[in-house]
């Protein structure tokens, strides 16, 4: 099918999958020579309406001369993409290349005129915008800046897709026609439309996979056990409010039930709509199913079954065969390799997973890369909201297994705008796409907490991972600045999500500390300073306080102006049971609901009962799941739970019935680390309201088409250039950036005649590899003040480390005393454009002191990247030193960000040192490379991963 063509090779880049409106995915290809059939069967598929808007005549068949125009394609002057589902179009796209007067041309025209046509029974699906999107991308590939479409004004849906699409435009009307013209050039609107497209187009697909109307499990045993039955059992047991069938192709012929559901042979035997198959057989018989699931008309799969990428070779090319296969059809995967999802939803109740117990309802969305992960994830939610109580409880889980389609990218764009999700929490062993994963997460992160603890660094096997050459301190550093909460396990994801479902966010860092403990007390003091909390001093109320004394101090703290949260730490009375647990915690509570907008925990030490009657809500919470209910046997609540745990799980109470619930926490330290994430979250959430912006004043130094022009010059030498000394001063000082000049010293006599030219005193530098930047080494000798000390500190030089070849040294004008730094940008392929900071040496490079941020940069971001490293009290007059113009160093930094951003093909900056002095500051050396820029996956059309 991929066939040369008149001048251009297939252009197989071109082809991608993409996610449409309602969830489902198309395959958008080039149209070749081989598809003229598949054109035909299209075009006799399309209403007399549409074709009549497409010819503005009537225009019952293509023609023989139509079919060949139309599939003959130069793919460069004359391009045509189709838009297919099962291997059938069912919407085309094509331009053709246009001169001045609006006929045929070829380059260097960049205008071209643009025709869409989509099958009627695809319209509404968002197929003509997302063939849009390509189109253009395809275009701006070949040189062409410029569409024209003529439309007939009764098209107005045709018309909305031009004209919603966000791209600066020009309309006329003339003889009867609307004739709208419109730039390819990406604007800000049309990225914003794109993502809201996108994000509306994968919360869909999600939205399909966890709301099914009907389920079918294939690969189900005849005998008790196994991963399918057990499926089966769960769905059903969970009491699963859609249509549920048991699959297997083994099953007689005269079988029509399993245990109550009905039972078929094939998922084409079953009379009905199937929304969703679970597919739980051997990996060789998997694309049989698929097949059958296709033809059915089935929307997603999850693939529990196992022998995919994870397995090897072998596997993953079987990996990406299956997802090939699927998208053929329109269908999205969960899997392979999958552990299942939850949605425990009133309307749907769908527990289509291996979860050991029933989850809890409740407003955390979980996401987790690996079942085992998972397994541990659902079991300690479980535990820790074992009272009557639905807060700590999942509204949504996903294991993604191998994450061969869906990923916690698309899981993501679903919880974003989810009503009944208050707070994600995700265990990610690999980041796919990091660039596009920290702009999902920015927005999340604006709306509703995010907590990720993230793997090692090292992807699993079965987890196509594009490579990046950051360290994994660095992408973390960046989610964080992204608005998500790291932490480093999944005891901390659990204790920090419990806090944030269940507790307001805090004003500021400002911690009261109460309780019956002195020790207690203080520990949990020392933990709040060591977060970098502003704790008080814990206020005791002495081991013989009675609940009515908890109630009140918890109450003083709250309504205390120089208090943002309280932390309460509890230890038993002698002789006290689970009646004294269920009155303190009945004191608490309503304390803290005198103050609703401050955060209260709790830090228990051998209260077995404390916690469940804090989470427990008498008046609002659902029932618990099925399951056993982790409580003491004498806990007041027990008999109850005896009664819901063998009932179906109650749907969660409404937003505005639901209890404030106090989370607690066996050890201080804990709950401490949880309040200081929620502390820098609230932050983060302040801060972001007001991004900050890029000064205008920076435009009157910065010459971008100058720059362009030099940086196109220098790219025709080579693929991958590092510029010499005078090209990296040319190009930097186009935008401001002045480089202090050295003057090459080959010999002494050089160097003396380079300090006249510069005016003493000067420095004389090693710029050898092994010796540049290295002042420890001994390789630089500064305040030279006259000939003198020149010729004697070269002769030094050359006699310790070798000759002048070995050595280049330089004359270098004496800079202003200041703090010595160092700024660098680099274009990484996965995580984006990056900008980092911190101080030169040896101390800062042993100690991983350097903070970055993603580019561009804002002014505010510029501030806080020069203030977040743990070395920065040296800017600012550290032990009485005179401290430096950092406004001087967040403009360069700014400056650096606008080259970089404006210039893709700037692909590493270094400016080092860089010395910033009580006034001004100078960069002492420099470094840029440049390089064809790679390729950006969020500026262009929408795609899922190829595979």
């Amino acid at each position: 099918m991929q066939s040369a063509s008149d001048r251009h090779e297939y252009p197989a880049h071109w082809e991608a999958d993409v996610v449409l409106r309602d969830g489902g995915t198309a395959r958008i290809r080039p149209i070749t020579v081989d598809d003229a059939d598949r054109l035909v069967s299209f075009y006799e598929q399309v209403s007399d309406e549409s074709k009549y808007y497409r010819f503005f005549a009537p225009y019952p068949r293509l023609s023989a001369k139509d079919v060949h125009r139309f599939t003959h394609h130069d793919f460069v002057d004359r391009v045509g993409l189709a838009a297919t589902v099962g291997g059938e179009f069912i919407a085309t796209v094509r331009y053709d290349r246009i001169g001045a007067e609006g006929l045929p041309a070829s380059a260097p025209a960049d205008e071209a005129e643009v025709a869409f046509l989509v099958q009627d029974a695809h319209q509404g699906r968002g197929v003509a915008s997302a063939l849009l999107e390509h189109i253009g991308a395809v275009a701006r590939e070949r040189g062409i800046r410029r569409f024209a479409a003529e439309v007939l004004p009764a098209n107005v849906k045709m018309i909305k897709v031009f004209t919603d699409a966000g791209y600066t435009q020009k309309r006329s009307f003339e003889d009867g026609v609307v004739r709208l013209e419109f730039d390819l050039e990406p604007t800000d609107r049309s990225l914003a439309v794109q993502y809201a497209r996108e994000q509306r187009a994968e919360s869909r697909s999600v939205q399909r996979l966890l709301t099914p109307g009907s389920v079918a499990v294939v690969g189900v045993g005849r005998t008790p056990g196994g991963v399918g039955r057990s499926v089966l059992g769960n769905i059903r047991d969970y009491g699963f409010k859609g249509r549920l069938y048991a699959v297997n192709k083994a099953f007689p012929d005269e079988q029509k039930e399993l245990d109550g559901i009905p039972a078929h042979r094939s998922v084409r035997g079953i009379d009905g709509p199937v929304d969703l198959a679970v597919v739980a057989v051997p990996a060789e018989h998997v694309p049989e199913v698929v097949a059958e699931c296709g033809a059915h008309g089935v929307q997603g799969l999850v693939v529990l079954s196992a022998g995919y990428a994870e397995s090897g070779p072998d596997g993953r090319e079987r990996q990406r065969e299956l997802v090939r296969h699927a998208r053929a059809y329109g269908m999205r995967i969960i899997g392979p390799n999958a552990f299942g999802i939850i949605n425990t939803s009133p309307e749907v109740r769908l527990n289509a997973s291996l979860a050991p117990e029933a989850p809890r309802p409740g407003r955390i969305g979980l996401f987790a890369q690996s079942g085992a992960i998972g397994i541990a994830l659902l079991s300690r939610l479980h535990r820790r909201g074992a009272g009557v109580t639905g807060e700590t409880g999942v509204s949504t889980f996903v294991s993604s297994g191998n994450r061969a389609d869906v990923s916690g990218n698309d899981v993501l764009q679903y919880w974003y705008d989810d009503p009944h999700t208050d707070v994600v929490l995700m265990y990610l062993e690999s980041i796919g796409n990091p660039r596009k994963f920290t702009r999902l997460a920015r927005r999340t992160a604006a709306a509703k907490p995010l907590v990720v603890v993230q793997g090692a660094g090292t992807a699993p096997q079965g987890h196509a991972v594009r490579a990046t050459r950051l360290p994994h301190a660095t992408v973390s550093a960046l989610l964080r600045q992204a608005g998500v909460i790291r932490v480093d396990t999944i005891t901390e994801l659990v204790d920090t999500g419990l806090l944030l479902a269940r507790q307001p966010l805090p004003t500021g860092p400002k911690v009261a500390i109460l309780g019956n403990s002195e020790s207690l007390g203080l520990l949990t003091y020392d933990a709040c300073v060591a977060e970098g909390l502003r704790p008080s001093t814990p206020l005791d109320l002495t081991t013989a306080a009675a609940p009515e004394d908890f109630h009140v101090a918890l109450a003083g703290a709250l309504a205390d102006d120089a208090c943002d949260a309280v932390i309460v730490t509890a230890i038993p009375a002698v002789g006290e049971g689970s009646a004294g647990d269920a009155a303190l915690a009945e004191a608490l509570r309503s304390a803290a609901e005198q103050a609703p907008g401050k955060p209260v925990l709790v830090v228990h030490v051998e209260l077995g009962g404390l916690a469940e009657a804090l989470s427990a809500a008498t008046s609002t919470a659902p029932q618990a799941a099925s399951g056993p209910p982790m409580i003491r046997a004498d806990h007041p609540f027990r008999a109850l739970d005896r009664l819901r745990a063998t009932s179906a799980p109650a749907e969660p109470p409404a937003a505005e019935t639901r209890e404030r619930l106090i989370p607690a926490y066996p050890a201080a330290e804990r709950a401490v680390r949880a309040l200081a994430d929620a502390v820098q979250y609230a932050q983060w959430r302040r801060e972001a309201a007001e991004p900050g912006k890029v000064p205008e004043s920076l435009d009157a130094a910065i010459d971008e088409k100058g720059a362009a022009a030099l940086i196109d010059g220098l790219l025709t030498r080579g693929q991958g250039l590092t510029l010499g000394s005078e090209e990296t001063c040319e190009l930097l000082g186009k935008y401001g950036i002045q480089v202090h000049r050295a003057l090459p010293a080959t010999t002494a006599d050089a160097a003396v005649q380079a300090a006249a030219t510069l005016g003493y005193p000067v420095a004389l530098k090693a710029t050898a590899p092994h010796l540049r930047h290295r002042a420890d080494l001994g390789g630089v000798r500064l305040d030279l003040a006259d000939e003198e000390q020149l010729r004697r500190a070269y002769a030094e030089l050359t006699e310790l480390f070798g000759t002048p070849d070995e050595l280049r040294p330089v004359v270098q004008g004496m800079a202003p005393r200041g703090v010595d730094t160092v700024i660098r940008a680099v274009i990484d392929p996965a995580a984006g454009a990056v900008l980092s900071f911190g101080l030169a040496g040896a101390a800062s490079q042993l100690l991983g002191d350097t903070a970055h941020r993603l580019i561009p940069v804002t002014d505010r971001e510029a501030a806080t990247l020069v203030r977040s490293i743990r070395t920065a009290p040296l800017l600012f007059g550290w032990r009485g030193s005179t401290p430096v113009d950092t406004p001087a160093l967040e403009e360069l930094l700014l400056r650096v960000s606008r080259l970089v951003d404006d210039h893709p093909e700037v692909v590493a900056v270094t400016l080092e040192p860089v010395v910033v002095a009580p006034r001004g500051l100078s960069v002492l050396g420099a470094s840029v490379r440049l390089a064809p820029p790679p390729a950006r996956d969020d500026l262009g059309p929408r795609t899922l991963p190829a595979y």
